[in-house]
This record gives C-alpha cells, sequence and structure tokens, in this order.
C-alpha cells in the first residue's frame, strides 16, 4: 500500500538510519522497558524500538497509516488510535513508567508538550524531536527572546540536553527548517518550589501574555488586581517595570507565592 503524506497532519517522516541510532541512544532502553511512540508514521524508528523493548504503545491519527500499522500483525505493537490531544492517556497507559519516543507534528508539538506537563508522572525519560526554533526555545534563558512559558514550564520539571541537530534531508518530504532532538530527564525535585502548580501555571502563563508590555501590565490584561499585583511585585522584590521574560524560575517562584499569599 503506497502513501500519500498529508499537510493537515503535520507529516514529515523520519529515515535517515544516522539520526534514528542517536535517538535510540538517547533513549538509554533496556529489555525491560516499556515505549510509547507519537506518530509513528511508516514505523522506521518503531522497527528500531521493537528491536530494543518487548513492546511499544503508539498514538495515530492517521487512518491509512493505522491501517498500514495494522497489517504488520505485531503483537507488540499496540495501536492507540485517534488524537494524541484528545486521547484518555491515563486510561491507556495504564503501566507506568514509559520512555517517550517521537518525531513530533511540528504543528502541534507545544501543545503535546501542555499534555505531557500535565502527564508527565507517566514517563521517566522523553526523547522528542520539534522543530529547531521550537526547540532553542525551551532551552532558552532568562533574557532571551526565545524564552516563554514552555521554557519555564519544561525547565521546572526537566533537565534538558540536545541530541541532535537534524537537516530537512532527513525527512520525507523534507520539512523547510531544521530540527532538533531532545531528551528530557525528570527532575527528582522541582527546579525551584512551584508552590501550588496550578498557581504557577497561571502566573507564568500571565507574564508572558502580552511579552512587550511590563510584567505589571501583562499581569493586568491576564485579569490579576491591580493591588494584588503591587502587593506581590513589592513582596517578591521584583521591578513591576521589567519584562516577563527576564523573570527566573526563582523569581517565578517568589512572585507566586507573595501573591497568592503563602
Amino acid at each position: 500500500m503506497s502513501y500519500q503524506t498529508k499537510k493537515r497532519f503535520g507529516q514529515h517522516f523520519l529515515h535517515d538510519p544516522a539520526v534514528i541510532d542517536k535517538i535510540i541512544a538517547a533513549a538509554r532502553l533496556d529489555p525491560q522497558q516499556r515505549v510509547v511512540e507519537i506518530g509513528p508514521g511508516l514505523g522506521v524508528l518503531t522497527d528500531r524500538l521493537l528491536e530494543k523493548v518487548p513492546q511499544v504503545a503508539v498514538m495515530e491519527i492517521d487512518r491509512d497509516l493505522i491501517a498500514l500499522l495494522h497489517q504488520r500483525y505485531d503483537d507488540r505493537l499496540m495501536i492507540h488510535e485517534g488524537d494524541v490531544l484528545k486521547l484518555p492517556w491515563f486510561d491507556l497507559l495504564t503501566d507506568p513508567p514509559y520512555t517517550l519516543v517521537a518525531n513530533l507534528p511540528y504543528n502541534i508539538s507545544s501543545q503535546i508538550l501542555f499534555k505531557l506537563l500535565d502527564h508527565r508522572s507517566l514517563f521517566t525519560r522523553l526523547v522528542l524531536m520539534f522543530q529547531r526554533e521550537v526547540g532553542e526555545r525551551l532551552m532558552a534563558q532568562p533574557g532571551s527572546k526565545d524564552y516563554g512559558i514552555l521554557s519555564v514550564l519544561c525547565q521546572l520539571w526537566y533537565d534538558i540536553d540536545k541530541v541532535a541537530l537534524v537537516k530537512p534531508g532527513a525527512f520525507n518530504p523534507p520539512p523547510k527548517v531544521d530540527s532538533l532532538v531532545l531528551s528530557f530527564l525528570p527532575l527528582a525535585q522541582p527546579r525551584v518550589d512551584p508552590v501550588d502548580e496550578t498557581l504557577f501555571k497561571k502566573m507564568v502563563k500571565g507574564a508572558f501574555t502580552q511579552r512587550r508590555k511590563t510584567l505589571r501590565n501583562s499581569l493586568l490584561a491576564s485579569g490579576f488586581q491591580p493591588a494584588a499585583i503591587d502587593d506581590a511585585l513589592s513582596l517578591a522584590a521584583i521591578d513591576p517595570g521589567c519584562r516577563g521574560e527576564t523573570l527566573s524560575l526563582q523569581q517565578f517562584s517568589a512572585l507566586t507565592r507573595a501573591f497568592f499569599g503563602d
């Protein structure tokens, strides 16, 4: 069965064996490890994973690709059909911990990351491919134009390391941009105390709501009350005229604690 890639799914199928070798090495798999792959495509990476572990669970939305996966008649392959952003991960992945390995669809990679953060207890290691711009954003430091919500939230919970820079020719069809493979190793404890995860996330998102505005005005635009903002900024010793992109994780922690009166 021939297959025509679909732009709406952001499909760029990895075929370069040297890049796949680097991904497999970064995953540090052992024969007992359970693996999840998002968007297996034509199964080139899947085949390599199955050489290392006894079972791989894949999540795929494309019905044509799902049909190809079923044609393998491989009982080591668990196929979860549907939109990865809507699938009930906790219901499907019932035997954690897992290693997650994926060439993520570029058009929804950020959305998948937010879902991963909400389901991080399922995974002991992530090895993920992103569009280079997104990957650099995840590793960005305070004060950088690339530093943003996902930089803060991912660095709060993970050590992030670069595995490989991947050129367009490693894919079919080739994308118009370079890609980055990153590994994510969960920290035993968050890098700073988030005080309350829901509140911390709300504060971080508020700080980056309007990047060109001051931190005070950005929080104001996010619905926080003026007096509460002023009190919290004063208590946390943060300049209200600074911008959210200049705050370190420690400052976000201090601001969250101050704002919510902990």
